[in-house]
């Protein structure tokens, strides 16, 4: 320790944030380094012994996510009481499932199919997604917070954000309706 500065933590943090910029700027992301088939886990990725044993000697309490029923939704009475349900999942929780919404399974499959799809196209192809830039509408990155947290978490995410007219040649090649491709 160096006047009260222990220098071998600002060493692993520089070491981390080194890391974290390296795997940034390959913009392969998670599935780039799960296609490495890597023998072991990158240290960006592991938390700390500490903060795991912590968490498993924790008598964890069964948590319930807000569910927010659409069923009824017509109803002007219903509608009330669902906005009122939104709004208090949306301040106390930051996200809710929604269930009764009527969007088909096969939509629903063909979403996931999509992302899929996504995620297997050839790398250069995707990279051409790969930002923090959150402003733009068609987006795929690890981590939103990569140099915030504590611990890079183990996952890719394709953010795709359209407030208004959706342009199929915006969308990546999977994730676009069958007749989009003509």
């Amino acid at each position: 320790m160096a006047g009260g500065i222990d220098v071998s933590a600002v060493d692993q943090q520089c070491d981390r944030i080194e890391m974290l910029k390296a795997f940034d700027e390959k913009k392969a992301g998670v599935k780039g380094l799960a296609d490495l088939g890597l023998l072991k886990i990158p240290k960006i990725f592991v938390r700390p012994s500490e903060e795991l044993a912590q968490e498993f000697t924790h008598k964890g309490t069964q948590i319930q996510v807000p569910v927010i029923n659409l069923s009824g939704i017509l109803d002007t009475d219903r509608r009330r009481q669902i906005v009122e349900e939104l709004r208090i999942a949306t301040e106390t929780w930051g996200f809710f499932q929604v269930v009764n919404h009527g969007i088909p399974l096969s939509v629903l499959d063909g979403m996931i199919d999509g992302v899929r799809k996504f995620f297997d196209m050839d790398l250069e192809e995707r990279k051409k997604y790969y930002t923090r830039d959150i402003t733009r509408r068609v987006r795929w990155h690890s981590n939103f917070d990569l140099f915030a947290s504590r611990t890079a978490n183990w996952r890719d995410s394709l953010s795709i954000s359209f407030p208004d007219q959706i342009y199929s040649d915006e969308l990546p090649h999977p994730c676009r309706k069958p007749q989009w491709n003509t």
